[in-house]
């Protein structure tokens, strides 16, 4: 007998890269006849329905450039059936993120990058859309109306919304993506990325944008999720083998973004004894430190199951210095912190931004984390984290005793209260609070308390009653103030722009975008001009009261200047 056994292996082998070739040949079948016009909402096959639904809700996105209290340029214009396609141009009733191009990394407020992040994460933006019905998507369709090229990353998302029972498992698969190219052209077009198939029906679309390439902004009109509600064909004959598995240039195990097996790398790892380490025992421990700094985390992780030299050095917490934790914000939870916990003792860096949101970082997990590893932190960024609650930062302000910066930005679920924590950090030198919901008092608060700040920026926050009074707070306490960002502050008039700038002489960056109550009239701009000579960036963005007198003392006073934003006055 034992001469079949062989035979049958060979047998089983031939059989599986049948198999494989087979599915991947359907599955290139598949992507080819996604590209498909909307015709109608819904068509039949002989097999099965194909179910054709435009975005139900925007349930959440990172920036916008339009007003919390409006519709104009807003994300929650992607919900619902186009209002502009097939027309091109600049219209009010899209979606526009708040930045396009560079320069926005360039100006005097951006902060510096954070080491350790993956070449293939490149995402600056998101928007989640929910659709009516599940269904295992065929196609995603965006229809782009002015200058296109933006969308980077297509992904979808197990759970349902509307469910009223919590999922016992949230899974984000990557349905397309790729690097940012550029479209060297503005008009509409209807973007039909090829997607994979994945083994799980969804009504949670999310899309992740990069819009350095672009020459102006990018504005987005409808998202169209095709889809089938009973599982594929293909999936039924291809279950027993997940195809996703066995592509090896795929994206998660590509570039380490995929974290499902993260917690298992993170996790200490029985190593034996090797009889020697080759040349490593010859470098200096210092050496081998600076080589694996080019490491990502996931490939720092694998690396630290190779040997018993090489797990040491991976654990060092000197390694953990900077730690950029976003780019995985699809599977990190409450598991993989308490795993980094032991070696991110010395962390200074820490960015959990995106990270947390349904449930998979909990305020117990996230409380655990900081009080073991906080010590030492100097930067938090914890943009569109969902988790956090008034505990979180009471958490923050007594376990971080030397944070110096903290970006908040679009974290818009905080209640008011929880901004009272934050004037306990005197040392802040940068405080991002855009889109959230930071009342008068704790503000006036903050400023009083943190007198150190550089960077401020209170972007579109509707729940201040009168930007004059924080206006005279900022100009009073903050001297060192160097950026202030007041876009689409409601009700900030002349009396607060004087205080601002015979308070604060160091500005180099002012945003007053979107202010209607500033009047060129009243010499506000003029007196901005000659009090601020240090200006670099300075957006007027849609005051159609500025006039000549106002460029010409810009030009006069203002030498340094290289960014100006006067888009839609009037003259």
């Amino acid at each position: 007998m034992s001469p079949v056994f062989p035979m049958l292996t060979v047998l089983t082998m031939f059989y599986y890269l049948c198999l494989r070739r087979r599915a991947r040949t359907a599955a290139r079948g598949e992507m080819t006849n996604s590209h498909r016009t909307i015709e109608s909402n819904s068509r039949t096959s002989p097999l099965n329905a194909e179910v054709v639904q435009y975005a139900k809700e925007v349930v959440d996105f990172s920036s916008h450039y339009g007003s919390e209290n409006s519709m104009s340029y807003t994300m929650w214009n992607l919900a619902g059936v186009p209002n502009v396609f097939p027309s091109s141009g600049d219209f009010t009733q899209t979606a526009v993120f708040r930045t396009y191009g560079t320069w926005w990394d360039q100006c005097p407020s951006a902060s510096l990058p954070f080491k350790r992040t993956p070449p293939d994460f490149q995402s600056q933006d998101y928007v989640e859309l929910t659709f009516e019905q599940q269904v295992y998507p065929t196609a995603v369709h965006v229809l782009e109306t002015y200058h296109p090229g933006a969308v980077i990353r297509i992904l979808a998302c197990s759970a349902n919304p509307y469910s009223p029972s919590p999922p016992a498992e949230v899974r984000w698969e990557i349905l397309w993506s790729e690097r940012p190219t550029k479209v060297n052209a503005s008009q509409a077009r209807q973007f039909k990325p090829c997607i994979k198939q994945i083994n799980f029906p969804t009504n949670l679309i999310r899309l992740e944008v990069n819009s350095s390439l672009l020459d102006y902004y990018t504005e987005l009109d409808a998202v169209v999720l095709h889809g089938m509600k009973d599982k594929p064909l293909l999936s039924l004959k291809t279950s027993l083998i997940d195809m996703n598995d066995l592509e090896e240039d795929d994206y998660e195990e590509k570039d380490g973004c995929g974290m499902d097996n993260l917690n298992k790398k993170l996790s200490s790892t029985a190593l034996g004894e090797g009889p020697n380490n080759g040349y490593f025992d010859k470098l200096p421990y210092e050496l081998i430190q600076l080589i694996l700094n080019h490491l990502t985390l996931p490939d720092l992780c694998r690396l630290a199951q190779t040997c018993k030299l090489l797990n040491q050095h991976c654990y060092d917490p000197l390694q953990y210095i900077h730690l950029n934790l976003q780019p995985y914000w699809a599977k990190l939870n409450d598991t993989s912190l308490e795993f980094l916990q032991t070696r991110c003792t010395l962390v200074q860096w820490l960015n959990l931004s995106w990270t947390g949101n349904r449930g998979f970082i909990s305020v117990a997990g996230f409380s655990r984390f900081l009080k073991v590893c906080g010590s030492e932190l100097v930067r938090l960024e914890l943009s569109c984290s969902h988790f956090l609650n008034e505990t979180c930062l009471e958490i923050i302000s007594e376990t971080c005793p030397d944070l110096q910066e903290l970006n908040l930005s679009s974290c818009d679920k905080l209640p008011a209260q929880a901004f009272n924590h934050i004037a306990k950090l005197c040392g802040l030198k940068r405080l991002v609070l855009y889109r959230t919901k930071v009342e008068q008092t704790a503000l006036l608060s903050i400023l009083n308390f943190c007198s150190e700040l550089q960077h401020l920026s209170l972007g579109s926050c509707v729940m201040i009653e009168d930007y004059d009074v924080i206006a005279s707070m900022i100009g009073a306490k903050c001297k060192k103030l160097r950026t202030l960002d007041l876009w689409r502050c409601k009700n900030i008039t002349e009396n607060g722009i004087a205080e601002l700038a015979s308070g604060c002489p160091l500005l180099e960056e002012l945003d007053l975008g979107w202010c209607p109550t500033l009047q060129s009239s009243t010499g506000c701009f003029a007196k901005l001009a000659r009090q601020l000579p240090n200006l670099q960036k300075l957006f007027l963005t849609a005051n159609r009261s500025v006039c000549d007198t106002d460029i010409e003392e810009l030009a006069c006073n203002c030498t340094r200047l290289r960014q100006l934003d006067i888009l839609g006055k009037n003259n």
